[in-house]
This record gives structure tokens, C-alpha cells and sequence, in this order.
């Protein structure tokens, strides 16, 4: 698992917050001093997983060189309630001006990351594998992924074009899950391909056409099991629907690769952060 992350993307969502929060100049900033230096303390207010450091310092990198960020905690670092996260110094219009942008990346893949250690967390030593899904903030997909990947998570399919998930209606306008599964392989895409399935008897179709994922929708934990025993290791299978911190461990231990979790990305709480200022 790897929680490398395109220096390119991280630019590109930071430039079009600042646009969303800047726009031609911050009014109230312009209050202040143009050579005045300051610093500031970022605590976090509640135990959480931190995330979001190089967007953070992508936000004060694009806004003003002057400001320089000196952290405390790592990129899927766990830390306490008051616990200092980085010091900031530097003109402190830029320092107020970047507060919002920046406390919002870092609260909301903190808020990713934290989730996903909770999942993951909860199936220690059962071996198998937790997963985010496409259920993310629009634009901020490989952000929120990224910070998936820091909890302790692995990524689904990242998009529509890197893996191909036949659903119900893929299987309606295909005809069948033999029929969908059959023209995925003549497309010879190189691409994994799962299907969704509802029931024992879509399972065991997949199971014959030759899909290399199968995802058990809403299944029972007594037909994840029997659909364990008839997959015997021909496919992999993909748990989802249903899942929260009461079910999860028993669904881990029926033996199914994976559990994919919408919550990861998409039923999250921003952690509670807050920026104490030093002003000289």
C-alpha cells in the first residue's frame, strides 16, 4: 500500500479552493499591516489520524513563499486532543488569508483517515483487506483517497476508467452476468472485472463466466459464508452493503477478501481543528 500522492493534483485542488475562498484578494486581510510578521499553532481539539499536509502547505506555498510551516505529526500520524500539529511563521495576512483553505483540506482528509483507521481497526487480525469507494467529495476524489490509504485503507477502483464493475443495470442492458462478463473479456482491457451480485444463483453465474471480483450485495452473514465455500478461491469477493461497527467483524471472519465502506468518504465528520495566532 502506498500513500504517494501526485504533487500535480494537490496544486490543482489548492489552486481551485483558493479561487472558491480568495478570489481577487482577501478585504479583510488588507486591514492589516502589509510587513507585519506573526506565527500561529495548529491544535488538534480531539483524537483523530492527521492527513493533509501537502495540501496544507500547498495553500501558504501558493499564497506567499514567506510562510513557512514547521510540522510536528506525519501524514497518518494518530495524535491526542491539544496535541500541536505545526507552527506557522511568516506576514500575517498570508497566515490569516490561508487559515480557512488550509484547516479545511487538513480537517476533511483527517476526518477520511480517521474513519478508515476505525474500520480497519476493527478487523485487526482477520486478514482482510478494507476499501473505500467512489462516494467521495466532487473534485476531491484522490484527495479523500489518499487519506483512505493513510487510515489504513486500500482504494477501489479509483474512477470509471481503471477497472470495470458490472452492476444491476450493466446486467439488465447486457442481458445476463455471462453476457456482460463475455464482452468485458473481448474488450481485452487488461483491467480486473467484478460483477455485482444479489444472490446465490448471480454468484454462482459470475463464478462460471470467469469474473475476477465478485461483490456480495447486502448478502447475509450465512450466504457470505456458503458464498465463500462455492467461490473456493476462483474469485475474489467483495462484501458491501450493510456494513457499520456492528456488523464488520463478523463479516470479516466469514472469509471474504474484502469489505468496501462508502462511509469512509462519504459519512464523515471534520475533525476539530483550530489556529492559534501569535501576532508580533
Amino acid at each position: 500500500m502506498t500513500t504517494d500522492i501526485d504533487s500535480r493534483v494537490v496544486a490543482e485542488d489548492v489552486r481551485r479552493a483558493l479561487r472558491e475562498d480568495v478570489g481577487e484578494g482577501d478585504l479583510t486581510a488588507a486591514l492589516l499591516p502589509a510587513s507585519r510578521k506573526g506565527a500561529a499553532s495548529v491544535i488538534a481539539r480531539e483524537p483523530a489520524v492527521i492527513c493533509g499536509r501537502p495540501w496544507f502547505d500547498a495553500v501558504f506555498g501558493q499564497l506567499d513563499a514567506g510562510v513557512s510551516v514547521d510540522w510536528q505529526v506525519t501524514d497518518g500520524e494518530a495524535v491526542a486532543a491539544e496535541q500541536t500539529l505545526c507552527r506557522l511563521s511568516g506576514p500575517v495576512r498570508s497566515l490569516f488569508t490561508g487559515e480557512r483553505t488550509a484547516l479545511n483540506f487538513l480537517q476533511l482528509l483527517s476526518a477520511t483517515a480517521t474513519a478508515a483507521r476505525g474500520y480497519v481497526d476493527a478487523v485487526a487480525g482477520t486478514g482482510i483487506t478494507i476499501l473505500d469507494t467512489r462516494k467521495t467529495v466532487p473534485g476531491l476524489r484522490l484527495a479523500q483517497k489518499y487519506a483512505a490509504r493513510c487510515g489504513g485503507a486500500s482504494n477501489h477502483r479509483m474512477g470509471l476508467y481503471d477497472a470495470i464493475l458490472i452492476k444491476e443495470n450493466h446486467i439488465y442492458a447486457c442481458g445476463s452476468i455471462t453476457a456482460a462478463v463475455s464482452e468485458a473479456r473481448r474488450l481485452n482491457l487488461s483491467v480486473s472485472v467484478e460483477v455485482e451480485t444479489e444472490n446465490l444463483g448471480e454468484l454462482d453465474e459470475a463464478l462460471a463466466a470467469g469474473a475476477d471480483i465478485i461483490m456480495l450485495d447486502n448478502f447475509t452473514l450465512a450466504d457470505m459464508r456458503e458464498a465463500v465455500s462455492r467461490a473456493d478461491g476462483r474469485a475474489r469477493l467483495e462484501a458491501s452493503g450493510n456494513v457499520d461497527t456492528d456488523t464488520l467483524r463478523q463479516i470479516a471472519e466469514t472469509g471474504v477478501d474484502y469489505v468496501s465502506i462508502g462511509a469512509i468518504t462519504k459519512h464523515i465528520r471534520a475533525v476539530d481543528l483550530s489556529m492559534r495566532f501569535e501576532l508580533g
